[in-house]
């Protein structure tokens, strides 16, 4: 089964778009307190997660422990809950082939996050894996994104176009693995029109302050998934991990159905 297909199974099962994210903070007690917090988010949130992000950055920055703790929290996850690891990875394709064998071969993650912009041979490392999926940077939810992936081209194009271009290109070869997008919430209302009707990942509700009016307004078929982070693990309020999951999907649900 493709990426996209189990995915939207998911989707299917739970009536939800919400992807809950995992983003350990190293000063909150180290990796032993981590794996404790982040079990509980999982097995809280399950029910209402149509997938869960672990952020690599979050994990490495609690070094060798972190890894570990990733490996060890990787296997609590329900199997019918898809696992998008958040690694941004960008290199040369031979280092990137290594990337691929260590997130797809050695940890069996579902999905990864891309930085493209090394060109295409940089990806392809990723392509041939079934059943996978990747998600390339196109249009972050930073405000940092109009310095280069919203600037206009002299054809008229903007530079995230030429990232969904490469997504295309792998879909008319007819590669083994998916190929979507990371559209921010907070950038997207002026650039889904030029985005394909192919799975994104969107970040930027909740903390960063995104709107859904504008993914919802787009109409698309493809399954997308909305991540909230800080919104559900760090909320600051008195309810529960699986509390503010319900509250997040139920949200996402009302402006944009399953």
């Amino acid at each position: 089964m493709r990426y996209a297909q189990r995915l939207q199974q998911r989707i299917e099962k739970t009536g939800f778009r919400l992807c809950v994210g995992l983003d350990p903070r190293p000063g909150d007690g180290g990796a032993a307190f981590a794996r404790n917090f982040l079990t509980r988010v999982i097995e809280e949130t399950a029910a209402w997660a149509a997938a869960f992000k672990p952020n690599m950055a979050y994990f490495e920055a609690m070094g060798i422990e972190g890894i570990r703790l990733l490996e060890d929290l990787l296997p609590v996850i329900p199997e019918d809950v898809p696992v998008i690891l958040d690694a941004k990875r960008s290199d040369i394709g031979e280092t990137q082939k290594y990337y691929a064998q260590g997130y797809f071969g050695r940890w069996n993650v579902d999905a990864v996050t891309l930085n493209p912009f090394l060109g295409y041979d940089s990806i392809e490392p990723f392509l041939d894996w079934e059943g996978k999926g990747i998600y390339l940077l196109a249009v972050t939810s930073n405000a940092g994104s109009a310095d280069f992936q919203r600037q206009k081209l002299a054809d008229g194009r903007s530079v995230f176009e030429l990232v969904t271009a490469l997504g295309e290109r792998a879909c008319a070869e007819g590669r083994k693995t998916d190929v979507g997008y990371v559209v921010g919430l907070t950038n997207a209302a002026d650039v889904l029109e030029q985005i394909p009707d192919a799975p994104l990942l969107v970040p930027g509700l909740g903390a960063q302050g995104g709107d859904l009016a504008s993914l919802a307004a787009a109409a698309r078929s493809a399954p997308d998934v909305i991540n909230v982070s800080r919104g559900i693990l760090y909320a600051g309020d008195e309810r529960g991990f699986a509390a503010r999951a319900k509250d997040w999907a139920e949200r996402i649900s009302a402006a944009f159905p399953a």
